[in-house]
C-alpha cells in the first residue's frame, strides 16, 4: 500500500483550528498515514490524537514542522510532492501517473501559500478550477487515488465503531 502523508502549510492557530482538524481527520479517514503541521498548534494534534486513539488505525500528528525542509527530505528519501491548489494542473490529466508513485506528501494550504511551493512541488494538481476547501481537494484526491478502496478501509486498534444503520446512530464498543 502507498504512503500517503499530509502537509499542512499556512495554519493559523487562531483561526484555522478547525479547518486543519478537518483536514487531518479526512486524511484519516480516507486512507494517509499521518499529517505534518507547518505550524505550533497542540490543540490540533490532542484532537486528531484523540481520534485516532478512540477509533483506532496508526495515523500520526506532527506540529512545528518546517515545511521547506519537510519537503526537502521528503524527496531526498525519493518520495514524491504534489502540492493541491485550484491553480495546478487537472487532477484527471495526472492521477495515473501520480498513482504509480509509493510515497507521496501532498501539501494543502491554509492561507496564501509561498510561491516558492509550486517550484518544489513534483506535481501542482487543481481537483477543480474553482474555488473551494482545502478539505474537499484533499477528499476528492485520496477518493481518486485509491479508486474508492479507502472507503472500507479497517482501523486496527479501534476502540469504537460505526454500524450502518438506515436511521439513527449505532455504535459498538469494542
Amino acid at each position: 500500500m502507498p504512503e500517503i502523508v499530509i502537509l499542512r502549510v499556512g495554519h493559523r492557530p487562531e483561526r484555522d483550528q478547525r479547518v486543519t482538524t478537518h483536514v487531518g481527520l479526512a486524511a484519516r479517514a480516507l486512507g494517509a498515514t499521518g499529517m505534518y503541521l507547518a505550524a505550533d498548534d497542540k490543540g490540533v494534534v490532542q484532537s486528531i490524537s484523540d481520534v485516532v486513539q478512540r477509533w483506532g488505525g496508526d495515523f500520526f500528528i506532527e506540529h512545528k514542522t518546517p515545511w521547506k525542509r519537510c519537503i526537502r527530505d521528503w524527496k531526498d528519501s525519493g518520495g514524491c510532492v504534489v502540492h493541491l491548489t485550484m491553480y495546478g494542473e487537472r487532477l484527471q490529466d495526472r492521477e495515473e501517473e501520480i498513482r504509480r508513485r509509493s510515497r507521496i506528501l501532498v501539501v494543502v494550504g491554509a492561507e496564501k501559500v509561498p510561491g516558492e511551493l509550486y517550484g518544489l512541488a513534483d506535481y501542482n494538481i487543481g481537483v477543480t478550477g474553482q474555488p473551494h476547501s482545502e478539505i474537499s481537494s484533499l477528499a476528492v484526491f485520496l477518493d481518486h487515488f485509491f479508486s474508492g478502496s479507502e472507503l472500507g478501509c479497517e482501523f486496527p486498534g479501534a476502540k469504537i465503531r460505526i454500524i450502518p444503520s438506515p436511521e439513527g446512530k449505532r455504535t459498538e464498543e469494542l
